[in-house]
This record gives structure tokens, sequence and C-alpha cells, in this order.
């Protein structure tokens, strides 16, 4: 299984009084979006479940992926680490997972996927964290690793 993590783009701090659910993506975000998103769409599988925070900043940032995808929100601010396992169908989904969220849950995720602990691990703003799951023909042992990090300024 192939988990996709995104983080949302670059944010505007929240305004007196405004819920933290409506930021939306600075000038900055909106660039940052559009190169990975760009990326992504080369990258990722046909036919990949979509999973995307109810927050505007997370819209708008998977919005740039110009593909169908499924507001979810269990992956929003303060999701926790199993809710998104539970959710992603993490590790035996039969398609691939993007979730487009935020920290410290996806670092967490990582860490805990990786380690088997969950730890304070930090995902840049609107970085991609690609990891996949699987069997070992012939070992019957099961592995996770890192396939790619990419970071919007490196693009």
């Amino acid at each position: 299984m192939d988990l996709i993590l995104w983080r949302h783009a670059d944010a505007e701090e929240a305004a007196l009084g405004q819920p933290d659910l409506a930021r939306k993506l600075t000038a900055r975000g909106e660039r940052q979006a559009t190169r990975v998103a760009l990326w992504l769409h080369r990258q990722m599988p046909d036919g990949a479940r979509i999973l995307v925070s109810p927050a505007e900043r997370a819209q708008r940032t998977a919005a740039k992926l110009e593909r169908k995808f499924t507001t979810e929100p269990r992956v929003g601010p303060g999701a926790d680490v199993n809710s998104l396992i539970e959710v992603s169908g993490w590790p035996n989904a039969k398609r691939a997972v993007l979730i487009v969220g935020h920290q410290p849950n996806l670092g967490q995720l990582i860490a805990k996927l990786l380690t088997g602990k969950e730890a304070p691990w930090t995902i840049r703003k609107g970085a991609v964290w690609w990891l996949r799951h699987r069997i070992n023909d012939g070992e019957s042992r099961a592995e996770t690793f890192v396939l790619c990090v990419q970071s919007p300024e490196t693009m």
C-alpha cells in the first residue's frame, strides 16, 4: 500500500476571532500547492483515494491537484494517529491513499508507521511524504519504508 501524506501549504495566521478552519493560503502557499500538485499529478497513480481535511487551507491545497477528493473530518486539525491509520486503511488498502492534513498529526503518524512509536516529527508546510508498505515475496515479511520526500522549495 502507498500512503501519501501532504501537509497543507503555507497559510495565513488566524485573525482575531477567525475560526482555525477558515484560515486561507497565503500567496506563497498558493505557489507551493501548485508546484507540489503538478509533481503529484505526474507521480500519483490513477484511482488513488484522496482524503482532505475540512480546513480551508487544506481544501485549497488539495484543489490544486484537480482530482476528485473526499472531505474527511477525521484528518482535520487535532486528528489522532489511530484515526488517521483507520481512515487510510493502512496497511491493507487496495489502492494508494493521499491525505492532505496538518501538523503535528501527520508527523506523528509518520513516526508511528516507521518506528512503531509516536514522536513529534516535523513536516514542512506544503511537503509530501510518500510511504510504502509491502510484503516481500518469498520472505513473508512486511516492511514499511519512505519511497519519497518532496518539499515545495526543491521543485
